[in-house]
């Protein structure tokens, strides 16, 4: 769904000495972190479990071995998909000066997962002393070497495409043809593709193929077979939704939350 319009939270991270300050905290399924924004940059991963991060600008899907990457200044909720086990890094303003100051989803290497993990069990990192500013060096050379994972949903801005956005938010499976959500909308079919095209740089079929796969992400997190989370999130078989997930992540949707029970034995 699209983000609502809410008053979002300061959340400060305390210890301004300290260059790296790091979270660990298990959540239920369901859960939802409301509406905030921190003054350091954040890098949120999932050891477990699938999180959506929402903003005003768009959606982006983090499943297990990813992580996001989050602004600081950026408000922000986060939902829990199955049981999320999240380790975050708050990063000191201007720490990481080569990462992008947007949104984006990254693959975790294993040796970032071990300097998160690391990081998160000593609490907090300063660079003055000698074994934690080497450690903080490391990370920064990883996160700075991270490939984006295509896991974001852009919102569209206009009002004449966002309508059509919308219902499909509303219900990823819908079967509508795109001229059937226009005239709901009030554009023609021509208009609302160059909207999309112009507005966030992704066409209408890509945006709706990345909506229903993010769609069968959260359904697998939480238990969903892979027949039902394909056909639940419009997929017109199965075998379409493995295809675009192993095209996505590289291998079947199978393999890959199987690998996530494994991980958590």
């Amino acid at each position: 769904m699209l983000q609502k319009r809410q008053p979002a939270i300061f959340d400060p991270r305390g210890n301004l000495r300290s260059q790296i300050v790091t979270l660990a905290h298990n959540y239920p399924a369901g859960h939802v972190v409301p509406m905030h924004f921190h003054d350091r940059d954040q890098l949120v991963f999932a050891c477990r479990g699938v999180m959506t991060i929402r903003t005003r600008d768009g959606t982006w899907v983090v499943p297990t071995h990813r992580a996001v990457w989050i602004p600081a200044d950026i408000p922000h909720t986060i939902t829990m998909s199955g049981t999320v086990a999240m380790r975050t890094l708050y990063l000191k303003l201007r720490l990481a000066r080569n990462l992008p100051r947007e949104c984006c989803v990254v693959h975790v290497s294993g040796l970032l997962k071990e300097l998160i993990l690391h990081a998160c069990a000593t609490s907090t990192l300063d660079k003055t002393i000698r074994w934690q500013g080497h450690l903080i060096q490391v990370i920064l050379n990883q996160l700075e070497a991270l490939p984006v994972v295509p896991l974001q949903l852009p919102n569209p801005s206009d009002p004449r495409a966002l309508r059509v956005a919308k219902v499909l938010l509303d219900d990823p499976s819908d079967q509508q043809t795109l001229r059937s959500l226009c005239q709901m909308a009030g554009a023609s079919k021509r208009t609302v593709e160059r909207l999309f095209q112009d507005d966030i740089g992704m066409t209408f079929g890509k945006w709706r193929q990345q909506l229903r796969l993010m769609q069968a992400m959260r359904l697998l997190a939480e238990g969903a077979k892979v027949t039902h989370a394909a056909l639940e999130s419009g997929y017109s078989t199965p075998s379409a939704f493995i295809s675009m997930f192993r095209k996505t992540l590289g291998t079947t949707p199978a393999l890959y939350f199987r690998t996530d029970a494994k991980d958590r034995q």
